[in-house]
Parts: C-alpha cells; sequence; structure tokens
C-alpha cells in the first residue's frame, strides 16, 4: 500500500499529542513520517531491514548538509546509457526495457564512486525515476513525458527536501529488527508500524519496493536468503494471526526498556484492532486507541495503539 497523505496526517497528529523527544523506528517505511520527527527536533533512531528504505533514510534524516553538486551530477549521470561489456543486474530487465535498464546499471555503478551520503542521494533520486517509469503500462506508456531520464533524475532530486540539521544524532540502520529494538537503550518512545502480514502461501511481492530492492542489491538471488534470515521474526511470512501476534509479542517484550510505545495497525480483515489489544496488553496495558476509517480511499481503518510503562 502506497503511504496516504491522510494517513501520515492521522499518525502525526497522534505523535503531537505525545511527550517524547526520541523514538525508534524498526520498520521505517518510506522516510515521511521520520522526516517531521527531525523537523521536531526529536532524536531519531530508525531501521529497516530493506536496503531502498535504508538508503532513502540515510539520505534525507541522517544526512544534515551533503547535497549533490554540479560536478557529482556529471560522474553519475555521463555517458549513462552508454553499455558496458554487459550488464551487471540483468534483474533490470524483468522491470525496464533494455535501454532504460542499462541506464539504471551504469547509474548504481557510478554512484558507488561518491561519498556515503551523496550516494544514498543518488540513488534516493535514480528510485523515484524508476518509480516514475513503472508507474506507466502499455496503455498508459505514451503518456510518458519524452524526457532522457538523466533530465527526470534532475527533475526528481529537485523534488527532495533539503537536507536540515535538526541538532540531533539520528541514526538509520539496516539490520534484524528485534536485534535494533534490544539494542536501543535510550529513546523516550518506540514507534512500530506494523507490517502487512504476508501469508506461506503468497508468492507475489510489492513490485514498487521489489524492483528498488533488486536494483540497490543487484540482483534477484537474494531474496531466498533474506526471508531465511528474517524467518520467525516479525516481518516474516505467516502461518497464521496467532503467529502474526506472537511475532508483535516478542517484539515488544525485547522493547520493554522503552517507556512508551505508538503502535500503527492497518486493519485489513487479517487481525483487528480488538485482536492486537489484547496480545499488545499481555506485556503492557494499553491506555490509548486512536482510529481513522480509510474505507473510502484504500478499503482499510487506521489504528494507533498508545501503551506506557
Amino acid at each position: 500500500m502506497q503511504f496516504h497523505n491522510g494517513w501520515l496526517g492521522f499518525e502525526l497528529g497522534v505523535l503531537r499529542r505525545l511527550k517524547f523527544s526520541s523514538v525508534a523506528l524498526p520498520f521505517t517505511g518510506e522516510p515521511e513520517l521520520i522526516l517531521h520527527l527531525k523537523n521536531w527536533r526529536v532524536r531519531i533512531a530508525a531501521n529497516d531491514p530493506m536496503v531502498w528504505s535504508y538508503t532513502k533514510a540515510f539520505a534525507l534524516v541522517e544526512n544534515n548538509t551533503e547535497k549533490l553538486r554540479e560536478e557529482d551530477l556529471e560522474l553519475l549521470l555521463d555517458d549513462a546509457y552508454i553499455p558496458r561489456d554487459k550488464i551487471a543486474n540483468p534483474a533490470l530487465l524483468k522491470w525496464f526495457n533494455e535501454t532504460d535498464a542499462w541506464w539504471f546499471d551504469n547509474v548504481r555503478f557510478n554512484a558507488e564512486q561518491l561519498e556515503p551520503f551523496k550516494r544514498a542521494l543518488a540513488l534516493t533520486a535514480a528510485m523515484m525515476v524508476g518509480d516514475y517509469v513503472l508507474s506507466f503500462d502499455e496503455q498508459t506508456r505514451n503518456l510518458r513525458e519524452p524526457l532522457a531520464l538523466a533530465d527526470t533524475f534532475r527533475l526528481m532530486l529537485a523534488c527532495l527536501p533539503h537536507a536540515q540539521d535538526n541538532s540531533m544524532r539520528n541514526k538509520i540502520t539496516n539490520q534484524d529488527v528485534r536485534s535494533f529494538v534490544a539494542e536501543r537503550q535510550h529513546t523516550d518512545m518506540l514507534f512500530l508500524r506494523l507490517p502487512v502480514p504476508v501469508t506461506q502461501t503468497a508468492t507475489a511481492r510489492d513490485p514498487i519496493t521489489s524492483w528498488r530492492e533488486e536494483w540497490l542489491r543487484g540482483g534477484d538471488e537474494f531474496w531466498i536468503d533474506l526471508e531465511r534470515a528474517q524467518k520467525a521474526r516479525l516481518g516474516s511470512r505467516v502461518q497464521s494471526k496467532q503467529q502474526y501476534l506472537g511475532f508483535v509479542e516478542d517484539l515488544l517484550r525485547t522493547a520493554s526498556h522503552i517507556p512508551t510505545w505508538a503502535i500503527a495497525h492497518t486493519e485489513n480483515g487479517f487481525i483487528s484492532t480488538h485482536e492486537l489489544v489484547e496480545k499488545v496488553s499481555r506485556v503492557r496495558k494499553v491506555t490509548t486507541i486512536y482510529s481513522k476509517d480509510f474505507s473510502d480511499l484504500l478499503g482499510v481503518r487506521a489504528s494507533l495503539l498508545v501503551a506506557h510503562s
């Protein structure tokens, strides 16, 4: 599900009611929420097991000052359409035509010559280019602007928020969520946006996030190892709602040292808010439940549970 502005407004509206100066997020996803929290002068400790999410947050939140200059763009974009001996990431051909696949392959290669924050900014803008290209299908391809991808890249780069220093030591990581929570000993709040449950029988992955991950990791061979590493943890495939709720409880027990929890839940028919409250209450009493109906737009209902130690 794409992040919706109304959804973001709902979460921010709830968070404004809470008192906290630092926050830990095991699943960052898109970084809009933590960008707002950074502007509130909140210290951010954010994580995501997916490289695409880590890259965006590293570029936009941990980065306080760096930006891409013209010489960086020349290094990144010049001759990006010219094929090398062979394409380094053949998985790109699943997503793009051959010409565009070469562009993304070369930009990924060129980005490695940049320093870390600049590389992350370049990759973030290029992800936006790829999302734009993939937003067209056979019926709508004629509506795509006749711009070279380098020009589209510059437009996307201009859309990114400018790096700002909130005078806090914000830290972005890319690790197992349970390990991340166990290490975050000094934050006032845990913001846990529960991942959408994926059953054992599901085969399709979200194409938007999948192409990004395959591009950044250099291929599509990693999925089996990634799923194996995440097995029996929140975010892995599940056989039942009971197993999913068990993973939630396990992560919350690991987070017992964090004084306040804000748990964001999408009620889409798999797990009800009532069932979630019952499970969370086994670890800590839920003090407040906020909810908002997005049925008309997204077909789901949003809930945000708050629990204090």
